[in-house]
């Protein structure tokens, strides 16, 4: 009877596998976002003119964590379920524009200011693939 490992957990004699080529791309964009500034999913989806938000979430989910992850979010500043408060101490750190939620929001946990703090790749848009 074989054992079962879990998936993504790789043991010290397996060699560790080449990150997928679009995952790269996804985490390159996410290392020139500035601090204190954030992309959506989609924005680096058209950035890389590849795949689209749910393909950029899953890349982040996969391979985001040595990645300012904090950095790529929801189109509508929604802090990401399950990491609210480690990103919300990046945010803070960082100035990130934020809007603080009123008392009867669920969890009173704030929003990113996206109007604010959204970042478009402004120079360094020119030139990228």
């Amino acid at each position: 009877m074989s054992e079962q490992k879990p998936e993504g957990v790789r043991y010290e004699d397996e060699p560790a596998q080449a990150l997928p080529e679009y995952a790269e791309r996804v985490l390159d964009v996410a290392e020139l976002i500035p601090p204190g500034r954030v992309m959506t999913y989609g924005d680096v989806a058209e950035w890389l003119e590849q795949g689209g938000p749910r393909q950029v979430g899953r890349v982040m989910a996969l391979y985001g964590g040595a990645a300012p992850w904090w950095r790529v979010v929801r189109a509508d500043g929604v802090l990401l379920p399950g990491h609210e408060q480690r990103a919300l101490g990046h945010y803070r750190a960082e100035g990130t524009p934020l809007k603080e939620a009123s008392r009867a929001a669920e969890g009173h946990l704030p929003r990113i200011d996206m109007r604010r703090a959204r970042w478009d790749g402004g120079d360094r848009a020119e030139g990228h693939t």
